[in-house]
This record gives structure tokens, C-alpha cells and sequence, in this order.
């Protein structure tokens, strides 16, 4: 029995596909449900599996363009033939690999799929490589946000001390507590929604059409995460009514899915979200404008954090510093609810006990 297996959609408003890896050798004998390949969606990754057990034979390459529904591969479920008897028995195949290994010697000598080395009479040379369709879509949306919104970035600096000390007073009781680390991004999550709440409007956008504002009531929080495919933008999911726990636990996991690949992120965890935060810190960067997602109409960029002497009360300290980057779409967020809005994340961080635990009584049943 010949099994088709097609390409399916990852997601509503989704028409094709990348074919991103493939498994599995052509001809291989495959388990039902064995992963035998990855496709890359505009929004993220998706693995097809073997729908039963038998001999795979793929219908397309890595690197092809597929739409939703047209066919990826067969399977032979006819599990214990011999390759020769199949071909016989079966001529649509037969055919189908012919023409496959006709297709390989054409491409005998040329070099490896999606790269194209070029060289001239000094040895220099260099490499083309195909975007992916992921990256296809990040790119254009990117020059979308710089033609069609008015954004600025202003800038503050935050003292980093009483969340350090924080973080190392309570990370290992923390870590055996809850299973997870305790990390900057809970406590940042939770300044920039007090901030979203005292401005509503940077938790707003524009619509489609340019005439109208959406303000949210709700808080979606999507978090940047640098994965082998590029930068995805996972949602923490009404995010104003979870702990520091279930924050650090949320992250983790998809950044687990992203770096890892014990799993594939879904569509669903991508979509939506109401305002992002990135964090260039990680990789080292003092200092950034990073780019809206859009729809949305602001970003918070996050910084490494480095000593550095300021004045206090007249008198210079060597302080842990981040500076902090707000982008924003000015079309419906004036420059003084920006500065504000970074300003109330400056007074979260810089005093979290009072503006985000509560009392120092709290300390121990809080963490």
C-alpha cells in the first residue's frame, strides 16, 4: 500500500512552506510517527512525521517551496518487500526514482544544496545561501516597521543593585523551591506591566487600516529568544496574573523548544502578544534601538550590565548599570508617555521590594 503523505498548514492565512531539513534518507525505512522532517512557516517551525511504518521516499528537496497540501513524500507500507520487487511491482515509484537518479547525476559536481561557492584567479571566493522563509519574513517585516511607523527610541539608565542582590540572596532557595533559576526577565516582566497599566497607550495599536486605536486590556508579553533559525518572539500569555515562578518556568520552556529542539514551538505560542521585550544583554550589547514588532506600537530593549562610576549624592559609586531602550511608534505614543513609561520601569527595578513584592515581610513567601 502506497501511503501519500502532503505538506500540512501550520497555521491559519498560511499558503506554503520551506522544506528546512530533511531526517531521513530517501529510501530509508521509517517507524510510524518517526520525525522525518522540518518545514519553515513566515511565523515558525513545524516537524511532519510518518503517519505509518515503511519506505519513505521524499517527493521534494530541502530548500524547495511547497504549498499547504501538495504532496511531500509516499510511503511504502509494504514493509518486507526488497527494493527491486517493489519497483517492479510498483511502476509509479519505479518511475518516480528513475527520474530522482536521473536528477542526481545532473547535479553531480555542483555544490552543496542551497550554497553556490564562486571563485576568481586570486582564490578568493564567496557564498551565496538562500534565506530561509522564516527569515524571508522577519526581513520584510522589519523594513515594514521602518516605512509605515514614525519610531523614535529614548533611553534611561537603572541602578541594577537591589535586584542583584535579590537575585543572589534567593536564587539557590528559589531554584530548589520551583525547579527553575531566578533570572532578570520575571522581575522586568513585571515593571513593564505596572508600567503598561500607569500607560495605557504604549499597550495599544493601530489598526490595518491606519484610522483606529485597539488598547488592550490584557497583558501579552512576548519575550525575543535567539534560536539556529534567527530571533523568535514567543507570548507569555496574560502575564499580569502570574508569579515570578510561572514566569521563569514560562521562559524557560520556550527557550528550551527554541535553543534545544526538544520540541517545536507552535504557531499559537507565537501569535498575538501586546508588547515585546528583548534582551541584547546577553549577548554583550552596552547599548541598541531595537526595531517594534509590529503590530505592536513599542519595544523594551534590555542591556548588559556594567560597573560604572556615577554620582550619588555628590559623591562618586561604582554601580551596576543597564541602560534601558524604549522604541515606540509616535503616531499614538507622545514622547512623554515614553520617557514615563521607562521611567516607571527605572523605579521598579530600582526598588522592587516597594513596587513589585510589596513589604519586605513578603520576601520569603514571595520568592
Amino acid at each position: 500500500m502506497i501511503l501519500e503523505i502532503k505538506v500540512p498548514s501550520p497555521g491559519e492565512s498560511i499558503t506554503e512552506v520551506e522544506i528546512s531539513s530533511l531526517l531521513v534518507n530517501n529510501g530509508d525505512f521509517v517507524k510510524k510517527n518517526q520525525v522525518i522532517a522540518e518545514i519553515d512557516s513566515d511565523k515558525a517551525t513545524l516537524e511532519i512525521c510518518a503517519e505509518a511504518s515503511g519506505r519513505l521516499f521524499f517527493k521534494a528537496k530541502k530548500g524547495d517551496t511547497l504549498k499547504v497540501g501538495e504532496l511531500f513524500c509516499i510511503i511504502d507500507t509494504s514493509f518486507f518487500k526488497k527494493e527491486e520487487n517493489f519497483l517492479k511491482e510498483d511502476k509509479k515509484i519505479g518511475n518516480f526514482l528513475k527520474e530522482e537518479k536521473k536528477e542526481d547525476k545532473k547535479i553531480v559536481g555542483k555544490k552543496e544544496d542551497n550554497f553556490l561557492k564562486k571563485k576568481n584567479k586570486f582564490n578568493r571566493f564567496f557564498i551565496v545561501k538562500k534565506l530561509t522563509k522564516l527569515r524571508q519574513t522577519i526581513s520584510e517585516k522589519l523594513v515594514e516597521v521602518k516605512n509605515k511607523t514614525a519610531m523614535l527610541t529614548t533611553f534611561n539608565e537603572v541602578d541594577m543593585r537591589n535586584i542583584l542582590y535579590l537575585k543572589n540572596k534567593y536564587k539557590f532557595s528559589f531554584k530548589e523551591k520551583h525547579g527553575v533559576k531566578l533570572g532578570f526577565m520575571a522581575f522586568f516582566v513585571k515593571s513593564c506591566i505596572r508600567a503598561l497599566k500607569n500607560y495605557p497607550d504604549i499597550n495599544s495599536m493601530i489598526d490595518e487600516k491606519g484610522k483606529n486605536k485597539i488598547c488592550f486590556k490584557y497583558y501579552d508579553i512576548n519575550i525575543a529568544v535567539a534560536g539556529p533559525k534567527g530571533l523568535l518572539v514567543p507570548v507569555i500569555r496574560n502575564a499580569d496574573t502570574l508569579s515570578f515562578r510561572e514566569i521563569e518556568k514560562t521562559i524557560k520552556n520556550f527557550s528550551l523548544k527554541i535553543k534545544n529542539s526538544t520540541s517545536t514551538i507552535s504557531i499559537d505560542e507565537m501569535i498575538g502578544g501586546t508588547f515585546t521585550i528583548t534582551n541584547g544583554g546577553i549577548f554583550g550589547s552596552m547599548l541598541s534601538t531595537p526595531i517594534i514588532n509590529p503590530p505592536q506600537s513599542a519595544i523594551l530593549g534590555m542591556h548588559s550590565i556594567v560597573e560604572r562610576p556615577i554620582v550619588k549624592l555628590g559623591k562618586i559609586k561604582v554601580i551596576p548599570i543597564m541602560y534601558l531602550a524604549l522604541s515606540y511608534d509616535h503616531r499614538i505614543i507622545d514622547g512623554k508617555e515614553a520617557v514615563g513609561f521607562l521611567f516607571s520601569i527605572k523605579e521598579s527595578i530600582e526598588n522592587p521590594i516597594k513596587f513589585l513584592i510589596g513589604s519586605k515581610e513578603n520576601l520569603n513567601n514571595f520568592f
